[in-house]
């Protein structure tokens, strides 16, 4: 028996090879047949938007279809899951937003951890801000956390366990410490409509998806944004820093995911092509104009993005005492 086992290391170790090589080979002849975005959310809104823009470009550099698949509800959970069991492949990818990090800690029963999550690329982000009717008297945070301090005030925003939602009641409750009550809507455009009705006193927001458009109309006023800098798109618009609330940095994002297994060669492949993408001048100057800065940036440096960010948001959650079942 003995006289046998050198020869059987030996094809041992070819057969090494050879999966190594051909490993080598698939990631070099991606991609081969189209691939599909996973979209968290429905059709219209800000993620399908920019997933079909990304989607555009990606078609011309890799040279295959990118078809766009909206699987929305659990606020983001079913498109997640759908891909993280997906075939590690490069061609099933996730595109979702904040709502992915905010989800790992807000419910309690995924069926998924961040750990079944490669990082492609975050594309693209827009700011927290708080928002008020012009015939409100507030013309910045002070204004409406004192006026919080003499009566109640409430304050909308695009549902129970958004982005919008944790950092306006983080910023009220756990920094500005007054009390405010939340008011969900089914979606972004419902909450500005609100507010543009001056049904509410406050609106939790973006400047994507239309906040920015009605600020620069005069139909809304900004009080401050969640950001280290200005935001192009609202120039008139101060930080929540310059107004004495420092150490306050809260974003939505828009990114793509892949199942974890999937080859490194194929993510930075993807990430590679993405940049392009978003490097091109009129895709930022659409970003620009829905209100986002676009990213630049390694599939390593959008992984730790992203992992940082989940434990942002957990903390928020957490300190909340939030969580959806």
């Amino acid at each position: 028996m003995s006289l046998f086992q050198p020869g059987r290391r030996l094809c041992n170790v070819a057969l090494l090879v050879l999966f190594f090589y051909a490993g080598q080979a698939e990631a070099q002849q991606y991609p081969a047949k189209r691939i599909t975005f996973v979209v968290a959310f429905a059709p219209g809104g800000i993620a399908d938007t920019l997933a079909r823009l990304i989607a555009h470009g990606l078609e011309t550099r890799l040279g295959q279809t990118v078809v766009v698949e909206n699987r929305p509800g659990a606020g983001g959970n079913v498109a997640a899951a759908a891909v993280s069991g997906a075939p590690p492949d490069g061609y099933t990818l996730l595109l979702t937003t904040t709502a992915l990090a905010i989800n790992l800690t807000l419910h309690k029963h995924n069926p998924f951890t961040e750990n079944d999550f490669k990082t492609v690329a975050i594309v693209a982000a827009s700011p927290e801000a708080l928002l008020v009717n012009p015939n409100n008297p507030a013309r910045n945070l002070a204004d409406v956390v004192n006026s919080a301090k003499g009566r109640s005030i409430n304050f909308g925003s695009a549902g129970v366990g958004s982005g919008s939602h944790i950092e306006a009641e983080y910023f009220f409750k756990k920094i500005a410490n007054v009390s405010a009550v939340h008011i969900p809507y089914q979606g972004g455009a419902p909450a500005i409509n609100a507010l543009l009705g001056n049904q509410i006193d406050v609106l939790a927001t973006t400047l994507g998806g239309g906040a920015a458009a009605q600020m620069n109309a005069g139909k809304l006023r900004g009080l401050g944004i969640a950001s280290d800098k200005r935001a192009a798109v609202a120039p008139n618009v101060p930080t929540y820093a310059e107004q004495g609330f420092p150490l306050f940095q809260a974003a939505s994002w828009v990114g793509i995911f892949a199942p974890s297994r999937t080859d490194s060669a194929v993510i930075n492949q993807l990430n590679t092509a993405v940049q392009e993408v978003i490097k091109d001048p009129a895709v930022q100057e659409r970003l620009t104009t829905l209100g986002f800065d676009p990213i630049n940036g390694s599939s390593t440096d959008a992984d730790a993005f992203f992992r940082a960010d989940a434990k942002k948001w957990g903390e928020m959650v957490n300190a909340l005492e939030l969580s959806v079942n």
